[in-house]
């Protein structure tokens, strides 16, 4: 421990700790727009400078290290004048149309711009031009870019795909897209940590909310509205909801309010995942000695798109099955269609994700199997519902609770856990180990696989059979296992991947908070309606049950193929407009 004064104040603080996390432990703000702990500490912004006595010069409290006896000043005229030109050098080539821009209240420059009471600025505005493809589902305005380099930390250091890089040199100075390409040449997961890393709104997701509107308008469309497990841990944060009230029953509520017609949960395709997927693990583990192991979870697009990249000849490594929200889409123009007695054309299926990716999946070119365009319409990040329940003025805090709709509104607790990394391996292990013995497990019997390394590993007893498992969250960390599995030092029976760290609870769709990550806190949230859930395991799913008994006849079966699994290695990574 060391002794220093931060703005008069004597106080102990841990010796080897920067400045700026000294004055946080003395629960002393100081403002900053670059930093990211232990991933982006450059002090590029300058926003953080502060004075400490005997030294001329301003310094930068995010990298620089306390020395004991240090006196420190975070708030002198010195200092106020220096960030104040810092800030407005900052807006000189930074777009500030603050009224049309999704960050708008959720900004770091805005909101440091408006502390420093800053009302107009000095310098002549010098904004960089590029263009960009609006009809990727990625997202990048360069003239909101401030050049924190923050997504180039995070794409680097966490996701391991160095999908951005500095372009040019001195004033001319810029982020773009790495090695001179256009993002649809580069190896982007569309993982979308970079927009939940951004503090302003040179990132987002394409917004689709007006094909939305415009379906709830059309008299001709039934719309269906699905929503994805992860989803209901998060989508009250921005509106100032505790996660106890904003469950997804109120949620159903305020769809019904904007005049959905259907209003079902991705749960009840996450039941039908596991009972496919489960059953094709069984299958390989029974021709272990002709079978391609380990097998691979396939309910992300975001590592589905990087093991095509990155790792093509491990593609017979995945699971075929589709994902939760491809078969849930499937599902609904084909039995659904049956049961409302409608034509399938007539049905616009809306999903609501924690996630970017999923908006390229729904439009892969291969995703169209009940015969009725693509089974997924349109796809909504969280932070597009919210903004969409804005737009309706709907009042939040005055939302009832109301049931989903039958028969594809009812899920498991072995469902929701998809939201939180290791959930789709323990979900599988639950239902695997009953179709082996015909006996359900202890459903808490398969936890160890939860937690928050981004890589783990556990063993488990299979009626007899070991099985190695893994699982990865993060695709830094999937990279570590993939080039374990393929030198031969690690071996596994099944592997779980998830592109977002934490899972889809992190997912690049989910409300922003910054300098906070959530996904863990979300899945606590997901872990305890599980333990509270009635139905625990997805093969006791009744309406699951009633699907594979009118319409699908058994897991694996004609129909289930047909509908519910996929070849990934017909999978584009990218189709342009009009293709």
């Amino acid at each position: 421990m060391v002794n220093i004064m931060i703005n008069n104040k004597k106080v102990t603080v841990p010796e080897g700790i920067t400045i700026l996390q000294a004055a946080k432990l003395s629960h002393i703000n100081i403002p900053n727009l670059c930093y990211l702990k232990d991933m982006n500490e450059i002090g590029a912004c300058r926003v953080c400078a502060i004075e400490v006595l005997g030294t001329e010069r301003l310094i930068t409290a995010c990298n620089n290290i306390i020395e004991d006896g240090m006196v420190i000043y975070t708030n002198t005229p010195k200092v106020r004048e220096a960030r104040k030109v810092n800030v407005e050098l900052i807006l000189s080539q930074h777009d500030a149309t603050c009224t049309t821009c999704v960050r708008s209240g959720n900004c770091q420059l805005q909101t440091i711009a408006n502390d420093l009471g800053i009302t107009q600025t000095q310098y002549k505005e010098e904004m960089p031009f590029a263009k960009w493809n609006m009809d990727f589902p990625l997202i990048r305005n360069y003239e909101k870019c401030i050049k924190c380099m923050r997504c180039v930390q995070i794409c680097d250091k966490v996701q391991d795909l160095k999908v951005w890089d500095v372009s040019n040199t001195g004033s001319r100075t810029n982020v773009d897209v790495s090695h001179n390409r256009v993002i649809e040449e580069s190896d982007c997961s569309l993982c979308g940590q970079c927009i939940t890393h951004c503090p302003v709104g040179a990132l987002r997701e394409r917004d689709d909310t007006d094909k939305v509107f415009e379906a709830l308008a059309d008299k001709d469309k039934i719309t269906v509205v699905q929503i994805a497990p992860a989803v209901r841990a998060a989508w009250g944060e921005s509106l100032g909801l505790k996660s106890e009230f904003a469950t997804i029953r109120r949620l159903a509520t305020a769809l019904r309010i904007m005049g959905f017609n259907y209003i079902f949960d991705t749960n009840f395709s996450a039941d039908l995942t596991i009972m496919e997927e489960g059953s094709e693990f069984i299958e390989r583990l029974k021709h272990r000695e002709t079978s391609v192991l380990p097998m691979f979870t396939s309910c992300c697009p975001g590592w589905i798109r990087f093991i095509k990249t990155q790792y093509p000849d491990m593609l017979d490594h995945l699971s075929t099955a589709k994902s939760p929200q491809q078969m849930f889409g499937a599902i609904a123009k084909t039995y659904y269609a049956e049961i409302l007695n409608v034509d399938p054309s007539k049905i616009f299926v809306v999903s609501i994700m924690p996630c970017v990716a999923k908006k390229y999946e729904a439009g892969v070119n291969v995703m169209n199997d009940a015969g009725a365009g693509q089974d997924v319409d349109v796809v909504l990040t969280t932070r597009e519902v919210e903004r969409m329940i804005r737009s309706e003025n709907i009042n939040v805090v005055e939302l009832v609770q109301e049931e989903l709709d039958a028969p594809l509104g009812t899920g498991s607790g072995a469902a929701v856990i998809f939201g939180a990394t290791g959930g789709v391996m323990e979900a599988a292990l639950r239902s695997a180990y009953f179709l082996v013995t015909g006996e359900n497990p202890s459903p808490d019997a398969f936890k160890d696989v939860r937690g928050n390394e981004g890589w783990r590993e556990a063993t488990f007893d299979l009626a007899g059979t070991q099985l190695k498992i893994a699982v990865a969250s993060g695709l830094g960390n999937t990279r570590r296992l993939m080039e374990a599995i393929r030198k031969g030092e690690a071996q596994y029976d099944f592997v779980e991947i998830m592109t977002c760290p934490g899972g889809c609870a992190g997912g690049g769709g989910q409300p922003i908070w910054n300098g906070i990550e959530m996904a863990y806190n979300r899945g606590e949230v997901l872990y305890g309606l599980d333990e509270i859930s009635d139905i625990r395991f997805s093969h006791e799913n009744p309406s699951v049950l009633k699907c594979y008994d009118k319409y699908l006849q058994k897991p694996l079966s004609h129909t289930s193929h047909k509908l519910l699994h996929t070849d990934h290695k017909q999978w584009e990574l990218y189709t342009k407009k009009g293709e």
